[in-house]
């Protein structure tokens, strides 16, 4: 996809219902924040809300143990959020991931954290469940998982909440 179409997508998904703020508190739980360089469970240096380094970050090549501020976290955090959300829209189609419910659309960013496109994108009868608007069964499904039992309290709290959105 091109840049400014990539970016037209993204600005118009951030207009959509998503509640950033509660997928930031939520994000905080399920990730973690870490206010200094770490090295993540592969080794890598992240830090934030498991923020990857890059080489393009101001951090590249800092020793751990470096302090980040607050501001620092949240801007890397905002970033890496609107990459889920475009994900999402990737995945899911753009109108499609905007009209659900913001319950729904939180959960979904949140896997697309955890997981990233090319994992949540195996999830076949869990999508067909969303299109279909049967937030039950898409529960039922996200839990017959590879994924649920890897991360099963994380998992278990997500379906638990998709199984009540309304709707």
């Amino acid at each position: 996809m091109k840049q400014r179409t990539k970016q037209k997508v993204l600005a118009r998904l951030k207009e959509q219902y998503m509640n950033r703020d509660a997928v930031f508190e939520q994000l905080k739980i399920d990730e973690g924040v870490v206010y200094a360089i770490y090295k993540d469970h592969l080794g890598y240096d992240t830090f934030g809300v498991g923020h990857l380094i890059k080489v393009s970050d101001e951090e590249f090549g800092a020793p751990v143990g470096t302090e980040i501020s607050e501001e620092r976290v949240r801007a890397c955090f905002d970033s890496d959020l609107d990459l889920a959300i475009s994900e999402c829209g990737a995945l899911y189609g753009e109108r499609e991931f905007g009209e659900f419910p913001d319950e729904v659309q939180q959960i979904l960013v949140n896997m697309m954290f955890n997981m990233g496109r090319t994992r949540l994108s195996k999830f076949k009868n869990f999508t067909a469940a969303l299109q279909e608007g049967n937030w039950a069964r898409a529960a039922v499904e996200g839990r017959d998982s590879q994924w649920h039992r890897q991360v099963t309290n994380r998992a278990e709290r997500l379906m638990s909440r998709m199984e009540n959105v309304s709707g």
